[in-house]
């Protein structure tokens, strides 16, 4: 149902997972642990799901809370539960409240889950390729440390995304993350198509948080793409013209 990162399990008082698709109630598509708001799927579907996720992680089912992801660098403070309907517009949450989750929704993009135990600060970090060029693990970071965290002691871990083999993108992608820092040039191999590109999209997250001076880091490496039995892609959907796509839900958060 769930995968776990050591460097985040074996902190006190600090409960997270990368969910899977497995362990739901949806049918079809979005078999079975769609988390989509935002799918398809019967709405009481995913609320069930939900449910399930926010139990696994020790927390009331309303206290798992999802910003309306936008890919952006936008990070907000969650102090109090929100519904879907009230969900700020946000790539990343964080949090210094225990008993609340904060969690991100992905279907190929990069989860970032992050925490200082000892200030009691976690976060949840939605990177795709936009947020990721625009600042998104910066802005999240420095949202932590204004509730309280520190840098050296704050885990860091990426959880299951597409993955470079897997993700190939055009020269306009690469041209325009080239032009905004030429040592990402590195991130990008070329594809078999002419005048395409393999992106490390993975690669640049964990880039970008040693850049910003995080050390404690761990990337899950598993593939939404290429296992399909395990995580909904949504690259894998469009390639199948499948319609519609499940979402994960990768969350964190403070527990006594």
């Amino acid at each position: 149902m769930l995968l776990q990162a050591p460097a985040l399990a074996a902190l006190p008082c600090i409960r997270h997972g990368f969910f899977t698709r497995a362990g739901g109630v949806s049918p079809g598509l979005y078999a079975s642990l769609n988390a989509g708001l935002g799918s398809r799927d019967a709405l009481e579907n995913v609320q069930e799901n939900r449910a399930r996720m926010a139990a696994a992680l020790g927390v009331a089912r309303e206290n798992l809370v999802t910003a309306y992801q936008v890919h952006s660098p936008d990070v907000v403070v969650a102090e109090t539960p929100w519904t879907r309907a009230s969900a700020p517009r946000a790539d990343a949450v964080v949090t210094r409240v225990p008993g609340l989750a904060v969690g991100i929704t992905t279907a190929d993009c990069g989860p970032l889950l992050l925490a200082d135990a000892q200030a009691g600060v976690v976060g949840a970090a939605h990177a795709g390729w936009k947020g990721a060029l625009t600042g998104v693990v910066e802005a999240t970071l420095a949202a932590m440390e204004r509730l309280g965290a520190s840098r050296p002691r704050i885990a860091a871990a990426l959880g299951p995304m597409i993955r470079q083999p897997n993700y190939e993108v055009g020269a306009e992608l690469v041209a325009r993350f080239t032009e905004a820092d030429g040592e990402d040039a590195k991130f990008f191999r070329p594809a078999s198509r002419p005048g395409h590109a393999l992106f490390d999209l993975a690669g640049l997250i964990v880039g970008r948080l040693r850049r910003a001076g995080i050390n404690r880091f761990e990337d899950i490496g598993s593939c939404t793409y290429a296992d399909a039995a395990r995580f909904y892609s949504y690259r894998r959907a469009t390639h199948r013209r499948e319609g519609d796509y499940g979402r994960h839900v990768s969350a964190i958060a403070i527990v006594a």
